[in-house]
C-alpha cells in the first residue's frame, strides 16, 4: 500500500476517535455507492453527518481541507443521497470536513461542522 494511502487510513482512524470523543455515534466507514465513497457516516444527536476526512503530513501543498473541491463535494452529496435512500433515513443531515495535519502521534485536527451544503461550497 502506498504511504499516502496508509496515512489516509490512519487519518480516518484519528477522525473517528475524535468524533467519538465529541459524542458522535459512528454509523459507517468507507461506505460506497458505485465509485463514490463516504469516509464516515455518524450521528450527532438527531442529525446524520456525512464526514469527509483529509489528512496530510504537512501544509507544504496546502491545507488538507483545501482538497475538498466542488467536484468532491458534489460526489459526496450524491453518495449521501444514495445512503439516505438505501437506509430510508428521515432525519436532518449535515456535511462536515475533518482536516488532519502533522504526525499521527501528535496530529492537529480541525473540524468544520456544516462545511458545505448541497450546491453551496465551503
Amino acid at each position: 500500500m502506498a504511504q499516502h494511502n496508509s496515512f489516509g487510513i490512519q487519518g480516518e482512524d484519528i477522525a473517528v476517535d475524535y468524533l467519538r470523543r465529541k459524542g458522535y455515534v459512528i454509523l459507517d466507514r468507507n461506505w460506497r455507492s458505485g465509485h463514490k465513497e463516504i469516509d464516515i457516516v455518524a450521528r450527532d444527536g438527531d442529525v446524520v453527518v456525512f464526514v469527509e476526512v483529509k489528512a496530510r503530513a504537512n501544509n507544504f501543498y496546502g491545507r488538507p481541507e483545501d482538497a475538498v473541491t466542488r467536484q468532491k463535494m458534489h460526489r459526496l452529496v450524491l453518495a449521501a443521497d444514495a445512503y439516505i435512500r438505501y437506509y430510508a433515513i428521515d432525519a436532518d443531515i449535515r456535511f462536515d470536513v475533518v482536516s488532519i495535519t502533522g504526525s499521527m502521534g501528535k496530529p492537529y485536527i480541525k473540524h468544520y461542522e456544516g462545511a458545505f451544503r448541497a450546491g453551496i461550497g465551503i
